[in-house]
């Protein structure tokens, strides 16, 4: 941890619990979800929280690595929700 000001440092640890438990619920919802268009939900939600876990996660251990690692998630994320979006609706992903 670097010379973080007091209230973030206090604030940082808190804001990682709420997004591993978001995490843990997307999970669950991802593997228990009623029909596909939950599962596809819970799929994207999954991959915006682990992008907004690495950012915090860089922020308080200051490693410039963690934010391009959220870059690459965001971006593979962002693919994947497209095809999977284009999957539902026409049942095939190459025309």
């Amino acid at each position: 941890m670097t010379d973080l000001p007091p209230i973030l440092a206090a604030v940082l640890p808190w804001v990682l619990a709420a997004f591993a438990l978001a995490l843990v619920l997307n999970a669950w919802r991802l593997l228990r979800g009623p029909g596909l268009p939950d599962r596809v939900l819970a799929l994207d939600t999954l991959y915006v929280n682990s992008l907004a876990l690495l950012v915090v996660l860089g922020l308080w251990l200051a490693d410039k690595s963690y934010f391009e690692v959220a870059l690459l998630i965001g971006l593979l994320g962002f693919v994947g929700t497209v095809v999977l979006g284009k999957f539902i609706v026409r049942g095939d992903i190459v025309e």
